[in-house]
């Protein structure tokens, strides 16, 4: 990325969390670095060659940070690439996002992960960094490299897509994390419980005749993957959460002093079980067309009213440490079939903030805390050198976005940057709309033409 003009954003409602700075003010860049922010700046003080963004009526933020995407490079170019994958993040605030390791190969080798970061630099236009797989073809049998990858440049461990099955190995993961300093994010699912199931367990599931997910099949897991952290001292992350359940044990080893964090996606906080059958994307109200929508087959899968509400006041409160996508995007053929054939996942990083606007609106959460946990909060999982990335500090990178609270829009996903279009959202009424986003300086995505100076 080649370092940019002088842009001065002027007139914003500055959020930055990591230093509780909320005011109006304005944001200067230079040659992609941050060189002033909160203070009204003079233009007159300006270099002969700079741009002005009037930013009236909107929040300006650090960057979003998203701890758990999948690209789908290498292997499954067709359902994504690193191009249109960053494309999308860009258009949905997104400017560092972490790939997960389940491609073909797996990122179980120093040869993918610098496959990844090249492609990256070549191709992406947000910051692109690989997690690493924590067994070897994310078999779950025998602990990968994982040294030698923390030196190749992944920034934490996953088995995402399955789950760390095996006690020992985890348990050998973990006390690999203290020395390494990199967290491991499990996906936390127990198969002898899950095995054949595609939605939530309940009432839905038996009215439509599908194999149910018990919530125990996360929260086992969740329960076993503490009891180790505690055991180790490791650096332990729980990937996506969805019960309520889960989130009380959470809570209670957070009360215990151990330090774990853990993270949740847009639809867990929004969209229930009731949406398989055809009933609203946000409510139970407004029935639908048609149920059995692949788009809401997701893992873990959509859950109840009250896993909701757990879930949101985890978020708000901070035991819920950061909000991640967990996007998951599909060609139209692993989608297109009878539900229990359809794949699991949600193409998500478009529409994300549009839809985690709506706990603003009904007084969930702050905007203030919302963006924390947008920015702030997934730094803090990923470690100290991801602290430049999460702040309007002065002196630091110019990972910027622009957004309008209030600004209402339709759910395309024609026009999506993404390859993916499966979601359940297509045709929502959402509010709050991602306007501009900057990488080091660099507007990478524009919604709205509101520059008013050019010099």
């Amino acid at each position: 990325m080649q370092p940019s003009l002088e842009i001065l954003i002027k007139g914003a409602r500055i959020i930055d969390p990591a230093r509780r700075l909320d005011k109006h003010g304005d944001i200067l860049m230079r040659e992609g670095k941050i060189i002033a922010c909160g203070d009204v700046i003079d233009t007159a003080s300006l270099s002969t060659s700079h741009d002005v963004i009037d930013a009236t009526g909107l929040i300006a933020c650090p960057g979003f940070i998203d701890l758990h995407c999948h690209l789908r490079d290498p292997g499954f170019e067709y359902k994504e690439t690193i191009a249109s994958g960053t494309r999308a993040a860009a258009k949905g605030g997104f400017t560092t996002v972490c790939c997960m390791p389940n491609t073909e190969p797996a990122i179980d080798n120093a040869a993918v992960v610098e496959y990844i970061i090249r492609r990256a630099k070549e191709d992406g236009v947000v910051r692109v960094f690989p997690i690493g797989c924590v067994s070897k073809g994310r078999k779950g049998i025998e602990l990968s490299e994982m040294e030698e990858l923390a030196v190749s440049g992944v920034v934490g461990f996953s088995d995402d897509g399955d789950p760390v099955w095996d006690a020992n190995l985890m348990r050998l993961a973990l006390m690999y994390s203290v020395d390494l300093g990199l967290p491991i994010s499990d996906h936390c699912q127990d198969h002898a419980l899950s095995q054949g199931g595609v939605m939530a367990e309940g009432a839905v599931s038996t009215r439509l005749g599908l194999v149910g997910i018990p919530a125990a099949a996360e929260e086992s897991m969740v329960a076993r993957d503490i009891s180790l952290a505690e055991l180790t001292g490791g650096k332990l992350h729980l990937a996506h959460l969805s019960t309520a359940g889960s989130v009380e044990l959470v809570r209670r080893a957070k009360d215990r002093g151990i330090a774990i964090t853990a993270e949740v996606c847009p639809h867990h906080l929004l969209i229930t079980e009731q949406r398989v059958m055809g009933k609203g994307v946000f409510s139970d109200a407004n029935v639908n067309s048609y149920g059995y929508d692949t788009s809401t087959k997701v893992y873990p899968p959509l859950r109840t009213n009250e896993d909701i509400e757990s879930l949101r006041i985890a978020l708000a409160d901070g035991v819920i440490d950061c909000v991640a996508t967990d996007h998951a995007p599909h060609d139209i053929a692993s989608k297109e079939v009878t539900y229990q054939e359809a794949a699991f996942g949600i193409s998500v990083l478009e529409t994300a903030f549009g839809s985690l606007m709506q706990l603003v609106d009904s007084g969930s959460i702050s905007i203030t805390s919302l963006v924390e946990r947008l920015t702030a909060g997934p730094a803090r999982v990923l470690g100290p050198k991801f602290e430049q990335f999460s702040s309007l500090a002065v002196d630091t990178p110019a990972d910027i976005v622009l957004f309008d609270p209030v600004q209402e829009w339709v759910v395309d996903t024609a026009s999506f940057e993404s390859k993916g279009r499966n979601t359940p959202l297509e045709g929502a009424d959402l509010r709050g709309q991602i306007i501009k986003t900057f990488v080091d300086g660099r507007m990478i995505y524009d919604n709205r033409a509101i520059r008013i100076e050019e010099s």
